[in-house]
């Protein structure tokens, strides 16, 4: 007896998202994704914050501000080309067990490639690879906020961004809600007017670029 499997309504559904956000989508070459025919040589691969959301599980300033940082620091090094993962090392200030640190540097890494020890080694010899490309507790900030560092491994060019976390508008006392709503008890007043102030922070963080500064690094 052959068994015949179908596409059910569920695997074809789509996320209904609660909230839309403006930020422009981060468009990546991958050369290991041309030479296996998932894209057209020259063709990138188009990443946008709904993505890296999906990545981190949640939304929030400090996701936003990573999406945001490596955004900035790709325009800043690639401001004619798209840029290519396996060619992009990234160097964090912070350590990877840092409550922001950690959250960044996996949204860092899920747009650029770059990896720990444990990442892709490469096809035939290392072609694509993007092992070793990122590092935890690379360097001393200037500042408290949280830098990150971004190098072109075919041009050596670097930038550091940093992102002024302090500068981020205060959501309010509708913040507040939150506990409520994590041991079921807020209402629905509540909990529109928390989703309302939370997203009111994400949405500046994507759209106001006085929070990043980026500059070439000798």
């Amino acid at each position: 007896m052959t068994e015949t499997t179908t596409a059910t309504d569920s695997n074809r559904a789509t996320t209904d998202w609660a909230v839309d956000y403006d930020a422009d989508p981060i468009a990546i070459r991958d050369p290991v994704a041309e030479a296996l025919g998932v894209l057209d040589p020259g063709d990138p691969f188009v990443v946008t914050y709904e993505d890296a959301v999906k990545a981190a599980g949640h939304s929030c300033p400090t996701a936003a501000g990573a999406y945001r940082i490596v955004q900035t620091g790709l325009d800043a090094l690639y401001p004619d080309d798209h840029p290519v993962r396996s060619d992009i090392e990234v160097r964090v200030a912070g350590p990877r067990d840092d409550a922001t640190y950690g959250v960044m540097g996996r949204i860092v890494s899920y747009v650029t490639g770059a990896a720990e020890d444990d990442g892709f080694g490469g096809l035939a010899g290392g072609y694509g690879g993007r092992r070793d490309l990122l590092t935890f507790d690379a360097f001393e900030p200037d500042s408290p906020d949280p830098t990150f560092r971004f190098r072109r491994t075919d041009t050596d060019e670097t930038v550091e961004v940093s992102y002024h976390v302090r500068d981020v508008p205060d959501g309010g006392p509708a913040v507040g809600h939150l506990q409520r709503i994590l041991d079921g008890s807020a209402s629905e007043e509540q909990r529109s007017a928390f989703a309302e102030a939370w997203h009111r922070r994400v949405r500046v963080v994507l759209t106001r670029d006085a929070l990043f500064t980026v500059e070439q690094i000798d």
